[in-house]
C-alpha cells in the first residue's frame, strides 16, 4: 500500500508513513483478503488503520471491492485471510457498534418516521424506559431537521427526508462508527450538498468514526480527513490515500478557492481515469 500526503504548501504529492500513525489505531484491517467461493478474489493485501474519530472517504470505480470492505467492518461479510478488529477485538458478526446508512434507505414503509427510528433504539436501549427512548427519537430527528415530519410514513417525504431518517437512525444508537455505502448518490445536486453540510456539522459534534463509500471526489475532498482511492477488480488493493489538509469546520466556498483543492481534486482524477481507468474508460 502507497500512503500519500499533499504538501499544501506545494502541489507534489508526498510519500507518508501509514496511516493512523498521528494517533493510536482504532480500527484495523490486517492484511485483509477476500475470496469468494467460485474463486473470484474481491480484495487482497488491504492495510488500513483508521484512528478513532476520523472520516475516511474510499473511492474507486465499480467492482473494485468498496462495499464488500465495509461489509467486513459492519460484520456482514468475514476476511477469507487476515482480520478487521476495533479496538483489538476481531470483528465477527454486526453490532449497535457499528451502524450502517444506505443509499437505498431501507425505512419500513408502514411505520412512521418517528416509529422507523424508535424501533432502532428499543432494539439497543431495552433497558431504558420509553420517556426515555422517546426523548432520544425527538433529539435525533431534530438534530436532522425532522421534527415537523415525525408522523409521516416514508412514502409521503422525499428523498433527501428520507435519508435523514436513516441517518438519525443510524446516530440515535450513539455508534462507535459509522458507515455510509453511498448515501447521497440518488440525491439532486442541491440536496445532496445539504445533506453534505448536515452530516459534517453532526459530525463535528458528536466525531463517531466515520467510512463512507462515494463516487464524488468532490464530495469526499469536502468530507473527509482522508481519502482511500482503491484499485480496479479482480484483486482489488488499496492504491493511494491522500490526507485533506483542510482545516475544519470547513466553508465549501472557502475551500474551492484554495488552489489546493484542485491540486487534489486533479491528482484524484488522475490516478482514477488514468492509472486506474477501466478498458471502457481508456
Amino acid at each position: 500500500m502507497i500512503n500519500t500526503t499533499v504538501n499544501h504548501k506545494a502541489t507534489k504529492i508526498q510519500s507518508k508513513p501509514a496511516i493512523g500513525d498521528r494517533r493510536p489505531p482504532f480500527l484495523v484491517m490486517d492484511n485483509v483478503q477476500k475470496v469468494y467461493p467460485n474463486g473470484y478474489r474481491a480484495l487482497e493485501n488491504i492495510n488500513l488503520n483508521v484512528s478513532e474519530g476520523e472520516f475516511i472517504t474510499i473511492i474507486g470505480h465499480s467492482g473494485c471491492g468498496k462495499s464488500t470492505l465495509l461489509n467486513m467492518v459492519s460484520g456482514f461479510s468475514h476476511p477469507s485471510s487476515g482480520s478487521v478488529t476495533i479496538n483489538g477485538q476481531q470483528i465477527v458478526k454486526p453490532g449497535p457498534d457499528r451502524m450502517v446508512v444506505f443509499q437505498g434507505y431501507a425505512l419500513l414503509p408502514w411505520r412512521t418516521v418517528f416509529e422507523n427510528v424508535y424501533i432502532a433504539v428499543n432494539a439497543v436501549f431495552p433497558e431504558k424506559s420509553k420517556v426515555e427512548k422517546n426523548a432520544i427519537v425527538k433529539e435525533h430527528l431534530a438534530m436532522v431537521g425532522l421534527t415537523e415530519a415525525a408522523e409521516k410514513r416514508p412514502p409521503q417525504i422525499s428523498g433527501g427526508m428520507k435519508q435523514r431518517v436513516s441517518i438519525a437512525r443510524a446516530l440515535a444508537i450513539r455508534p462507535q462508527v459509522l458507515i455510509l455505502d453511498e448515501p447521497f448518490g440518488a440525491l439532486d445536486a442541491i440536496t445532496k450538498e445539504e445533506l453534505q453540510e448536515e452530516l459534517l456539522k453532526i459530525w463535528n459534534d458528536h466525531r463517531c468514526t466515520v467510512l463512507m463509500i462515494t463516487h464524488d471526489i468532490d464530495e469526499a475532498l469536502f468530507l473527509a480527513d482522508r481519502l482511500v482511492m482503491m484499485t480496479n477488480g479482480p484483486a482489488a488493493t488499496i492504491g493511494e490515500v491522500l490526507e485533506i489538509p483542510f482545516p475544519r469546520p470547513r466553508d465549501r466556498v472557502q475551500i474551492m478557492e484554495d488552489p489546493e483543492y484542485y491540486n487534489l481534486r486533479n491528482y484524484a482524477l488522475d490516478f482514477l481515469f488514468r492509472r486506474f481507468a477501466h478498458d471502457h474508460d481508456a
